[in-house]
C-alpha cells in the first residue's frame, strides 16, 4: 500500500494564507472565520495555531502577500516612459488591480481589523509612498513637473487614491461609476496635483488597465 505523503509545514501554511485570502475575496473579514480557512486548508483549527499565534497574524500574512504582488504589479507598469508616464501609470495599476478585485481590496485596505494588520495596512502606504516620491523626483530633474516637497506629494497622492476608492469599493455603498472613468478621473487628479501639464496619456492609462 502506497504511504500517504506528508505535506511539509511550509506547505500548510502557503495553504493557509492562500485560502484566507480566498475567503477574503469571496465575502470579507466576515467570511474568514478560523473554522473555514482551516476546513478549506484540509487542517484541523488547531493546526491552524501551530503556524500562526493568531487569526490576526495569519491576516498580516495574508496582507504581506497581496501588498508584495500589488507592488510588483505598480513597478512592472511603471518601468517605462516619460516620468509622468510612468507616474500615471502607477496610479492606473493600483486602482485597476483594486476595483478587479473590489472585496477584497476593501477587506484588506478599508474593513475594521485586527491592530496588527493596521499597523500593516501603514507599512504598505509608506512603502507605495516612497516608490511615488521616487517617480516624482526623477519628474522633477527632468523637468516634468515643478520643484515641490516629493514626501508631502506623495503621501497626499497616496491619500487621495485610497479616499477615492472608499465608495467604489464598499461592498454596500452601491458605487455605479465604470471602472474606466474612475480609473481615468484618478489618472488625471494626480497629474494635476504634482503640476504637470494637463495632457493626460491615455496610452499609460491603458498600459495600467491592462496589467491590473
Amino acid at each position: 500500500m502506497r504511504r500517504r505523503r506528508r505535506r511539509s509545514p511550509e506547505s500548510t501554511r502557503e495553504r493557509l494564507v492562500a485560502e484566507a485570502g480566498r475567503l477574503l475575496r469571496k465575502g470579507g473579514y466576515a467570511a474568514a472565520s478560523v473554522q473555514a480557512i482551516a476546513d478549506r486548508s484540509g487542517v484541523s483549527a488547531g493546526a491552524l495555531y501551530r503556524h500562526f499565534a493568531s487569526k490576526a497574524e495569519l491576516f498580516v500574512e495574508v496582507f504581506r502577500d497581496h501588498a508584495k504582488r500589488d507592488m510588483a504589479a505598480i513597478d512592472a507598469v511603471a518601468a517605462s516612459g516619460t516620468c509622468i508616464e510612468r507616474l500615471e501609470a502607477a496610479v492606473a495599476a493600483h486602482a485597476t488591480r483594486a476595483l478587479r478585485h473590489r472585496r477584497l481590496a476593501w477587506a484588506l485596505l478599508h474593513e475594521p481589523v485586527d491592530p496588527l494588520v493596521d499597523a500593516e495596512r501603514l507599512v504598505y502606504r509608506r512603502t507605495y509612498c516612497r516608490h511615488m516620491a521616487g517617480l516624482l523626483r526623477q519628474a522633477i530633474a527632468a523637468g516634468e513637473i515643478p520643484e515641490q516637497n516629493v514626501e508631502l506629494s506623495a503621501a497626499a497622492v497616496v491619500g487621495a487614491i485610497a479616499e477615492s476608492l472608499v465608495g467604489p469599493l464598499s461592498p454596500v455603498a452601491g458605487q455605479v461609476t465604470a471602472e474606466a472613468d474612475i480609473v481615468a478621473a484618478l489618472v488625471r487628479f494626480c497629474r494635476r496635483s504634482v503640476g504637470a501639464a494637463d495632457a493626460p496619456s491615455l496610452r499609460s492609462v491603458r498600459r495600467g488597465a491592462r496589467r491590473g
